[in-house]
């Protein structure tokens, strides 16, 4: 038994994987925008207001402290 295709089943493979390299085009770019503040900024705390805190917080719930720390 063979596996071939579907024209539409080709159609979302193709779009998924565009999709998906934007996503991490887009993520990237916000790492290396991130690093280079963090460059700039040097040793000096970054303070934060409540506001900003609570919506850092509420984004990064998913996944935790793991990430936020590593």
């Amino acid at each position: 038994m063979s596996f071939i295709l579907q024209p539409w089943q080709l159609f979302f493979l193709v779009l998924s994987a565009w999709v998906n390299r934007y996503q991490q085009q887009t993520i990237d770019f916000y790492i290396s925008q991130t690093k280079a503040l963090l460059k700039c900024q040097g040793k000096k705390r970054i303070l934060l207001n409540d506001d900003q805190r609570r919506m850092l917080a509420v984004k990064g719930k998913p996944w935790g402290e793991r990430l936020c720390l590593s």
